[in-house]
């Protein structure tokens, strides 16, 4: 199968083009704008004859149009993915998130391609009552406006599903973690330990319960949902059947560095505005696929600290 992933140069991008390379039935057309998405992610798929780059800006509806010729299947990656900073450029999640989903699917349309996985996230239930939070839970008030965009994107997707006969995926992450991951408390905290090992700031009281997923973990689950389900809206839960706290995470983190910093905590139960300070997905649904996670949150956190410490690089520029 041909598939064509937007922000196949990012953090799951990227994984995702391995995974499917690592099939060789499978051809892959990244289109990425190498904005936050990064060169040295598609190493080894740039040996691949199977693999095909496109630098081009989901904005572009004409050239994401062409890009998108001949493929089968769309992931859709690309996103701004800033929760924290939302409130300070509310039009990037607009643009970014559900304008190019529009952008992504007019151009599925024009080329007739039928089936979409898509990122959305854990976000949209906002601070929900019912936990773990399954799917159908009801949706509260938004409170972030990442989260917004996303189920805006949601829509969208279900909207065209419908009206134009798509068969949609969509994925509600919890945080993902591991290798190539740029963006997060995980890579924040390691950041400032480098700067300054005697210390750390941290966003919230560090009592902030959350859920993490490792990013190969992930990659299967949503290649189980894709090949197991055809329903023309498959929504699916994506994390572990753990949660834990920030300050746990700070202690694996911490520990595997050798390093017992000064903790310095600011902003009480939420760190920023939308910080959901109690974050645990019901994932009973992925799981009846058959698909249950290899590694632990704990492990997953250690494998990411690994991989931050042994690519130094990844420091050097801002996303």
């Amino acid at each position: 199968m041909k598939y064509f992933i937007t922000g196949g140069a990012g953090f799951i991008g990227s994984n995702m083009t391995d995974r499917l390379l690592s099939e060789p039935e499978n051809e892959v057309v990244v289109y990425d704008n190498l904005v936050t998405g990064r060169m040295e992610f598609l190493e080894e798929a740039l040996k691949n004859d199977r693999f095909t780059l496109i630098k081009g800006d989901t904005q572009d509806l004409p050239a994401l149009t062409r890009a998108m010729k001949g493929c089968e299947f769309v992931f859709h990656f690309a996103a701004n993915a800033d929760v924290r900073m939302g409130c300070e450029h509310p039009r990037k999640d607009l643009e970014q998130n559900t304008i190019a989903t529009y952008n992504v699917l007019e151009a599925m349309r024009a080329n007739g391609i039928k089936r979409i996985g898509f990122s959305s996230t854990g976000s949209v239930y906002g601070e929900a009552e019912v936990i773990p939070t399954p799917e159908n839970a009801p949706f509260p008030i938004q409170t972030s406006l990442y989260g917004a965009s996303k189920l805006a994107c949601e829509g969208l997707i279900a909207a065209y599903a419908e009206g134009f006969g798509f068969t949609a995926y969509i994925f509600r992450f919890v945080s993902i973690l591991g290798e190539r991951y740029t963006h997060g408390h995980v890579f924040d905290f390691i950041k400032k330990l480098n700067n300054d090992p005697t210390k750390l700031h941290v966003l919230g009281n560090g009592k902030q319960r959350k859920s993490y997923l490792y990013v190969k973990d992930c990659m299967e689950a949503i290649l189980t949902v894709v090949r197991n389900t055809n329903e023309k809206v498959n929504i699916y839960n994506l994390g572990t059947d753990e949660y834990c706290e920030v300050n746990d995470s700070i202690g694996w983190i911490t520990g595997k560095l050798g390093l017992t910093p000064t903790m310095e905590y600011e902003g009480g139960e939420r760190g920023w505005i939308g910080d959901n300070p109690f974050i645990y997905l019901d994932t009973k649904k992925v799981r009846s696929l058959g698909w249950k996670p290899k590694y632990s949150i704990s492990e997953g956190v250690v494998k990411t600290v690994e991989y931050l410490q042994a690519n130094p690089w990844v420091f050097d520029r801002e996303d």
